[in-house]
């Protein structure tokens, strides 16, 4: 009975320990604030991201030289599960700036130059049983991230040949 007891109390005691693991957040708050204040700013907004994601890039290819350790590899796997996720959630605000008819040439062209550098890293990085999953999954968010951009700059290259009186707006506006 006593034994009972102290794996029930056990228990109790790690639940709310268990529930108080935070999911992981990529940017930090003043960055959360940069993006969130170049809200109606998509091509200034697009370059912050692009950014923020050749920060964490680098990140990544600094770890890629230290010694293998489970530390190192708890690291990677988080720095690339953040990677991916801010290369998500950069390919949705694309997304909706293309369906706006934003005009975000100038950002998407450093994108389509940058993503190749990153997906460098990411091919460049050996994989490891404790990251190699997300390794994979940065490197497919990589490529979709690449051919988005690419994609979208010839997109608006020629739909702004077209309607150059919309040339640098920030959402197109039914007339």
């Amino acid at each position: 009975m006593r034994c009972l007891a102290a794996i029930l109390a056990c228990l109790f005691v790690l639940a709310p320990l268990h529930a108080q693991k935070q999911k992981r957040e990529p940017l930090t708050s003043a960055q959360i604030d940069q993006i969130a204040n170049l809200g109606s700013e998509p091509d200034a907004r697009v370059a912050l991201y692009t950014k923020i994601l050749d920060e964490h890039a680098a990140v990544i290819k600094g770890l890629t030289n230290r010694a293998k350790s489970a530390a190192r590899a708890q690291r990677l796997d988080g720095e690339l599960q953040d990677l991916t996720a801010l290369m998500d959630e950069l390919g949705s605000n694309l997304d909706l700036y293309s369906d706006r008819h934003a005009d975000i040439r100038k950002a998407l062209r450093t994108l389509s130059e940058t993503a190749p550098h990153w997906l460098g890293i990411l091919r460049a990085l050996p994989g490891e049983s404790g990251f190699d999953l997300a390794r994979k999954e940065a490197i497919e968010s990589g490529e979709e991230l690449a051919d988005q951009a690419t994609r979208l700059l010839t997109e608006q290259s020629d739909y702004f040949k077209l309607h150059k009186d919309q040339e640098g707006q920030d959402r197109a506006e039914p007339k």
